[in-house]
């Protein structure tokens, strides 16, 4: 049985919700799955003025704790076109495992959100990935597999490098059903991908 991480930041929910959705579907692959989140940098008078979502049931992650699964799939909002500080600042601190070849050949997946359909998802993606290639990472993405990507007749996240979902410029969009199932559907790979090279 891989032990898969997901591992993710969620300033306002909706990665949060997304990582809960990569989970159950690992878990349906067969795998064991933990969820965590990296620390808030942001401090916390800042955080409560932007409403910042601070109830999230996952325990934050320590570094060390990547070196310990089979699996890591992570998550993050989109800042810019590209990842949150708060990821960024929490793999920056992934040297040692780096320099030691802790994560070599393990199997890594991202996931994000943006606030519109072009903004910036797939450059988001690529600059998770990245981190994780320079990590020695094996990458899965969101293949075709997956036909829900294809979608025309609704607005929907979904890249071929990575589940996303979009969250409306004020927050309030919520992870569709669609969106859901592509991050349900990406979880699911990298558990039996992990399984076959764990297994």
């Amino acid at each position: 049985m891989p032990k898969v991480l997901v591992l993710y930041y969620s300033s306002y929910g909706h990665i949060e919700t997304m990582a809960n959705a990569v989970a159950e579907g690992a878990r349906a692959a067969g795998a064991s799955v933990d969820i965590k989140r990296v620390p808030e940098t942001a401090p916390l008078e800042v955080a409560k003025a932007a409403y910042f979502k601070l109830d999230q049931a996952a325990p934050v992650a320590a570094i060390e704790d990547l070196a310990n699964y089979d699996a890591i799939i992570v998550g993050a909002p989109t800042r810019f076109g590209r990842l949150a500080s708060q990821m960024a600042s929490f793999l920056d601190q992934a040297g040692g495992l780096w320099m030691r070849g802790a994560l070599n050949g393990k199997v890594g997946a991202a996931f994000t959100s943006t606030a519109t359909q072009h903004g910036g998802q797939e450059t988001t993606l690529f600059s998770l990935i990245t981190n994780l290639l320079h990590f020695g990472l094996i990458i899965v993405g969101l293949p075709y597999s997956f036909q829900g990507q294809m979608k025309l007749d609704e607005v929907t996240g979904g890249s071929p490098y990575g589940a996303t979902t979009i969250s409306g410029g004020d927050g309030s969009r919520q992870p569709s059903e669609n969106e859901l199932a592509g991050a349900r559907h990406q979880g699911e790979l990298v558990a039996r991908t992990a399984a076959k090279l764990f297994g």
